[in-house]
């Protein structure tokens, strides 16, 4: 017999969902202006640390940061703000992903560099909060998360564009039980949110010369929300008839990225926020594992720029954060560099990376005391920006690389 009581609860409750997404749709019709960073006569970038390694390793990257921007520190056009608030102690005392105050402060941010928090789960201590990332995404309106990918070797140069503030993570703590035998979550796509994200894709294919776009998505199962996802890919793509594009199911996609003879052919993905979550920590485990890849969260008022790994806490209570990679905030730090302007200083911080991540490896980072601390690996990266012949050793590494691949 149904629960005609519960059902009338989940459709009331469903009710509220449905009202708060028509008002997200009109708030992002309303906010379509785009702060331009150049014009700008001084720059506030937020150093927000989180909680677990998350303070450790972001002080490592926020060393590199302030060498690297020095000059316009030292000029007053960029202001460097501390804020706190976002460990999972505080969030749990006040019962909310963001405290309001810090929040509050985070808004008054252009640029944010981010540490990763600890998202509780079931059976952990903690109250069952929503996640700080999917907090900030929707607060700040980040509806895009971009992580590049490159590995020389393997002839990989992937960039995903994630969607970020919708699809199944949209309402990730508003499922509802609607009785004991039954449980339902939500996923959510709008033609707004959904179309913004593939055109920053294709825009991006165009700016970098690069005539090859990637869909990712489960149509032919989900056929409602990524249905939707796949229409608005081509009517977009009609607008860009220079550029090359194809689609595919995320299945399939997990298995192409670890073919050889197939996944240097991909260049640039746009999938919706799970399939994206998903693929991107797959590539970064070719690249040399989660915590060698950075991500940048952007909407068109503000950015936040993060690792994409979590606050592993266990290496705090083992009293080994010191020993933690900061390989990922780094990356970070030169994807908010290169969406300032400052092309020369990412593009020479990237090779430092690379080399010391992929080549050099003088500073080898381990988690453990028998490995390089966090500071430390940041000096052997600020040294290795200042090598005169930086970019000519680079590229000597990438072609001895390459060579020694394709000769296997």
């Amino acid at each position: 017999m149904v629960d005609e009581a519960a059902v009338k609860r989940a459709q009331e409750h469903f009710g509220k969902l449905l009202r708060k997404q028509m008002e997200r749709i009109e708030r992002m019709n309303a906010s379509k202006e785009k702060v331009d960073l150049s014009k700008l006569d001084k720059i506030i970038i937020g150093v927000c640390g989180g909680d677990g390694i998350g303070p450790y390793i972001c002080d490592s990257a926020r060393t590199v940061m302030e060498h690297l921007l020095a000059d316009r520190i030292k000029s007053g056009n960029i202001e460097i703000r501390t804020i706190d608030g976002l460990t999972i102690e505080r969030r749990a005392e006040v019962m909310k992903a963001i405290p309001d105050d810090t929040l509050e402060e985070l808004k008054k941010c252009h640029l944010i560099l981010k540490g990763p928090t600890t998202t509780p789960k079931k059976g952990d201590p903690w109250p069952n909060i929503e996640s700080a990332n999917v907090a900030m995404r929707k607060e700040l309106d980040l509806f895009a998360n971009v992580r590049p990918v490159k590995v020389p070797e393997l002839g990989i140069d992937w960039i995903f564009f994630r969607e970020n503030t919708e699809g199944s993570y949209a309402l990730g703590s508003d499922g509802i039980d609607v009785n004991d035998d039954l449980a339902i979550d939500f996923c959510v796509a709008t033609s707004e949110g959904t179309e913004r994200i593939i055109r920053m894709g294709f825009e991006h294919a165009v700016r970098n010369n690069i005539n090859y776009v990637s869909l990712v998505t489960k149509a032919n199962v989900v056929k409602t929300t990524d249905g939707k996802f796949l229409s608005t890919a081509e009517r977009v793509a009609k607008e860009f008839p220079n550029v090359k594009w194809d689609d595919w199911f995320i299945d399939i996609m997990t298995a192409k990225l670890i073919d050889p003879y197939r996944r240097g052919d991909f260049r640039v993905m746009v999938l919706p926020n799970l399939y994206g979550d998903i693929l991107t920590d797959e590539a970064a485990q070719i690249q040399g594992g989660v915590g060698t890849a950075g991500s940048a969260n952007l909407g068109t008022r503000y950015s936040m720029f993060e690792a994409i790994h979590g606050s592993a806490p266990r290496m705090v209570t083992e009293g080994r954060a010191q020993y933690a990679d900061p390989s990922s905030m780094i990356k970070a730090v030169a994807m908010m560099l290169s969406h300032m302007g400052e092309t020369e200083k990412a593009k020479r911080l990237e090779m430092a990376l690379d080399i010391c991540c992929q080549f050099e490896k003088k500073k080898v980072m381990t988690g453990r005391p028998n490995g390089a601390t966090g500071d430390e690996f940041a000096q052997y990266v600020m040294d290795t920006i200042a090598r005169p012949d930086l970019e000519k050793t680079w590229k000597n590494y990438v072609d001895s690389a390459v060579a020694a691949s394709k000769a296997k």
